[in-house]
């Protein structure tokens, strides 16, 4: 049966409403002509946690003598004549049982208890803090009041919710499924980790802009907004790189920030168009100094989580995090794999014939971007240890700075994690001459329309001219990073991912 989006009390549209949330509906209005179905606030004097956590190893049927009062949400109840179980469970999933009996809180309040509550239910109880005969850690209740009552019914949580409903409404997932509530947790985890190897490496967090007048960083299509204010076209942001070198620029050596960024592309298991992205810059670094960084970070996080680093993945496996990770040329990869030697002066006629071989279709007039895709087809899915795929090519990386030492290529490095780009770090560009003429290379890209091309910024350049120390820089997905500690789809993974 179809459930409206939307509950209404109209009396014309009542009789449209599910028999369950009528009944619902009805219980609310006998507890608002009683009293109160929502409280503004309730006595609690502990949670389920702190109780559990105060009463670990009581033996069977003992009274303790204490008192608390606390509240949670019913998701289990079994009323039987003069006695009524429930199983109260806290927002972390920390559950209690909850016992009421006649003799304790009265014929009136017992009857009301079962007429008046639903699985799914917010109540208060007080009480004290025994045990019951088969051991259960409880709360004898000697009296209970409605914390929020709830009109829609919760799915059987005996059964398990499909990925699209749980993805569609996470706030019933976080209620019924304790995995639901770990990746949270870990999440939340990940975050203070990464914050505190940062706050160790002497890094500062800033906020940048969102709203930007030109997109820039990355590569990618951007959302398109206007400014009523300004009267103006505006981006949301594809990165935040250009504004963080701003400020480097301006003496904070050491920055980094994490947040929202926005791509109008495809979706699939491991993109999403909104997502969370860390990057980090340290002037007087590099590439390997920054990919020594990411590394550090990644490991820090599994360790600060799992205490280890190697973790279990959702379906069983392992993810070996820990040692140094290794470090392969992308060229001599691909090479290794394809059979035959590609390098930056193959002609790009070669790159076409061997794509056409291997059923690749690259409509596009870069070098790079026939190396980049052969090299996905050829060795990235064999990647499933974390491994930097170094020395990318220079014409589709305009913001790197060329390799010190190889003609053709630029000291850009992706990390790859279980066959999937992970976090990309760069030797940064930082000489505006070089970076104009990257910037006029990619405008003229766009005008033979490239719809990732980046456009030419002005202020991003008369930054650079006051000048850059040579620095290094990277990004990383946090999202894809909680794919790599759990196993999950990035959809998973997001507490609350853009669906359609």
């Amino acid at each position: 049966m179809r459930v409206s989006d939307e509950i209404v009390s109209n009396e014309n549209e009542e009789q449209d409403l599910p028999e369950q949330i009528a009944v619902r509906l009805a219980k609310r209005e006998r507890l608002l002509e009683k009293g109160e179905a929502y409280p503004v606030s309730l006595p609690i004097t502990h949670t389920i946690d702190q109780v559990r956590a105060e009463f670990p190893d009581l033996e069977i049927d003992v009274a303790t003598g204490k008192k608390v009062a606390l509240a949670g949400r019913i998701v289990f109840q079994r009323n039987t004549g003069k006695l009524c179980f429930a199983t109260l469970q806290a927002g972390t999933g920390t559950r209690i049982q909850a016992m009421l009996s006649l003799d304790k809180v009265g014929e009136t309040a017992l009857e009301e208890w079962k007429e008046l509550t639903d699985l799914g239910d917010h109540v208060f109880v007080a009480g004290e803090v025994i045990t019951s005969k088969r051991g259960e850690l409880s709360i004898l209740v000697e009296e209970w009041q409605m914390a929020a009552k709830t009109i829609r019914p919760l799915p059987n949580m005996h059964n398990e919710l499909g990925e699209e409903y749980r993805v569609r409404h996470r706030y019933v997932d976080l209620i019924v499924r304790d995995r639901a509530r770990e990746v949270v947790q870990i999440r939340s985890k990940v975050m203070q980790s990464l914050r505190r190897t940062f706050d160790a490496e002497n890094f500062i967090e800033v906020e940048t802009p969102m709203l930007q007048t030109i997109h820039g960083g990355a590569s990618a299509r951007p959302f398109k907004t206007h400014s009523n204010a300004f009267d103006t076209e505006l981006f949301l942001r594809i990165a935040p790189e250009l504004f963080l070198k701003r400020a480097v620029v301006g003496g904070i050596d050491r920055v980094f920030e994490i947040n929202r960024n926005f791509r109008n592309e495809g979706a699939d298991r491991t993109h999403s168009p909104e997502f969370a992205m860390l990057e980090a810059y340290q002037a007087y670094g590099d590439y390997n100094s920054i990919a020594d960084l990411t590394q550090k970070l990644i490991q820090n996080a599994a360790f600060d989580v799992f205490g280890t680093h190697v973790v279990k993945l959702d379906d069983g496996t392992e993810n070996d995090l820990g040692g140094e990770w290794p470090r392969i040329s992308m060229y001599e990869s691909l090479s290794a794999a394809a059979g035959v030697e590609i390098t930056p002066e193959t002609p790009i006629i070669e790159l076409k014939k061997l794509a056409a071989a291997v059923e690749i279709e690259i409509e596009h007039p870069l070098h790079g971007k026939y190396v980049e895709e052969l090299w996905e087809h050829f060795v990235k899915s064999g990647l499933e240890k974390p491994t930097f795929v170094i020395d990318f090519p220079v014409d589709t990386s305009p913001l790197t700075r060329d390799h010190r030492s190889k003609a053709g290529v630029v000291e850009k490095w992706d990390l790859y994690i279980r066959g999937y780009e992970q976090a990309t770090g760069y030797s940064e560009l930082v000489d505006p001459v070089v970076q104009r003429a990257r910037f006029v290379e990619q405008v003229q890209l766009a005008a033979a329309g490239d719809p990732e091309a980046m456009k030419l910024d002005e202020e991003f350049l008369k930054a650079l001219e006051f000048g850059m120390p040579p620095s290094g820089g990277m990004g990383m997905g946090i999202d894809r990073l909680l794919m790599s500690l759990t196993g999950l789809g990035i959809r998973e993974t997001i507490m609350f991912p853009l669906v359609k």
